[in-house]
C-alpha cells in the first residue's frame, strides 16, 4: 500500500478564489474526521471544506474511501479529490480543499480542476511511502556470539529494528510476511545451530 511520506499543506489562487490543501495520513475513519473537524476550525470563514479518504485495513484488504463536495456542485470538489488518490493507489490519508471563493464563478470544469490540481500538487510537495506488512521477529544469542550475527544482520536483506543487551543480546528483525521461512533458514546458516524465534507480531514499516 502506498502513503503519503508527511502531513502538509499547499495553497493556490484560480481566478481570485483561494484553495488550500491540506492532507494527513489516518488509520481509521475516526482519525479522519478528526483531521476533517481541525481543520474547518482553523478556517471557519471559508466557503467550502472539501474532502476525501482512502483508508485500507492492513488485516483483511478492506478499503474504505469516502469523499464530499461541501456546497460546491455535486461531484465538482470531493469525487475529483478522491480519483486522484485512487489512481496514485494511495490509502491511510484524508485529503481536504478548503475555498474561498473570490467573486468569480469557475463552472464544472473549472472546479474539477481546481480541486484535482490542488491535491495532486499537494501530493507532489509531500512525497509517498510504501506500507509494508513485516513480522517483528525476536532472538536471543550470548554476547560472544552477538556482534558477528549483528554485522551479518545488518548486511542482509533483512531490517534489524533494535538490539538490547542484557544477560543475552536480543535482536528485533523486521521481515516481511512471505520472507519468515527464509529468514529462519538465513539464520541457522548463518548461526550454525538452531536459534529460537519470536514472533512479536505484525509491523508495518514505510518504505521508500
Amino acid at each position: 500500500m502506498r502513503v503519503i511520506a508527511r502531513d502538509g499543506e499547499h495553497e493556490v489562487e484560480i481566478q481570485r478564489s483561494r484553495f488550500l490543501c491540506t492532507v494527513a495520513r489516518v488509520f481509521d475513519v475516526d482519525d479522519a474526521y478528526a483531521v476533517i473537524s481541525r481543520v474547518r476550525k482553523a478556517g471557519p470563514n471559508a466557503n467550502h471544506h472539501c474532502f476525501a479518504m482512502r483508508i485500507g485495513d492492513p488485516e483483511t484488504g478492506e478499503l474504505t474511501a469516502r469523499s464530499n463536495d461541501d456546497g460546491e456542485p455535486s461531484g465538482t470538489a470531493g469525487v475529483p479529490m478522491l480519483e486522484v488518490l485512487t489512481r496514485r493507489e494511495l490509502t491511510d490519508v484524508v485529503a481536504i480543499v478548503s475555498r474561498w471563493f473570490g467573486g468569480i464563478k469557475l463552472g464544472a470544469g473549472g472546479l474539477v480542476r481546481a480541486y484535482s490540481g490542488v491535491l495532486a500538487e499537494t501530493l507532489d510537495i509531500v512525497g509517498e511511502l510504501r506500507r509494508v506488512r513485516h513480522r517483528e521477529l525476536l532472538l536471543a544469542l550470548p554476547h560472544d556470539r552477538a556482534g558477528r550475527l549483528e554485522h551479518q544482520l545488518r548486511n542482509s536483506p533483512y531490517r534489524l529494528q533494535e538490539v538490547e543487551y542484557g544477560a543475552d543480546v536480543t535482536f528485533t528483525v523486521a521481515v516481511t510476511e512471505d520472507a519468515v521461512a527464509d529468514f529462519k533458514t538465513w539464520l541457522a546458516e548463518h548461526t550454525g545451530t538452531t536459534v529460537d524465534v519470536i514472533d512479536a507480531g505484525p509491523r508495518d514499516l514505510y518504505l521508500p
